[in-house]
């Protein structure tokens, strides 16, 4: 699949590339992002290159991720998110923000607009969302997007080669008042 750029009243989503390099590297600087994600630590100057010219183009080639740059119009790199495919129509949502954009709502929209997308263009049915236990940040972004809160996974993330807990959530195309590809039928309790 060709990368397709998302816009939004205050944002413009779109595959970063070697222009972004430097951008995604300074970002990544910040110690949160370096906590809670899996990205590696110390990120080098090595790693925000291949991610922006080989990750990101590969997964949108392969269909595999779709990974966005969220982008302020006058192009500030805000935010980056990413939709992996899991399993046939699911998809795994992924995010953070940059350290002076937090707060703005920024990723709430990506996520929102990301989302739309993938249920109306690639036809996935279930979008998940997973965070380790104890970022309240990435699970805030993840409710007022509109996900539900499943549950707590033991030891269902590795981050930096320690298994660690996390929460799941899910947001499906009828959270969204859109129609999903296969009949969902909930189960009763």
């Amino acid at each position: 699949m060709e990368p397709v750029t998302l816009t939004t009243d205050r944002l413009v989503l779109r595959a970063v590339g070697p222009k972004d390099t430097q951008a995604v590297y300074e970002a990544v600087q910040d110690p949160g992002i370096q906590r809670w994600t899996t990205v590696p630590s110390p990120y080098l100057p090595e790693h925000a290159s291949g991610f922006t010219e080989q990750l990101v183009p590969d997964g949108w080639a392969q269909g595999s991720m779709f990974t966005f740059g969220v982008f302020l119009p006058g192009g500030e790199l805000a935010g980056m998110l990413g939709l992996t495919m899991r399993s046939l129509g699911v998809a795994e949502v992924g995010f953070w923000a940059s350290a002076q954009h937090r707060g703005c709502g920024y990723v709430t929209e990506a996520t929102l607009t990301a989302c739309r997308w993938i249920f109306t263009e690639v036809g996935v049915d279930r979008v998940e969302w997973r965070a380790e236990v104890g970022n309240h940040a990435s699970r805030a972004v993840a409710e007022r997007a509109g996900f539900t809160v499943e549950g707590t996974l033991r030891s269902a993330v590795n981050n930096k080669g320690v298994r660690r807990d996390c929460w799941v959530g899910s947001l499906l195309p009828s959270d969204l008042g859109l129609p999903s590809t296969a009949p969902y039928l909930p189960a009763r309790s």
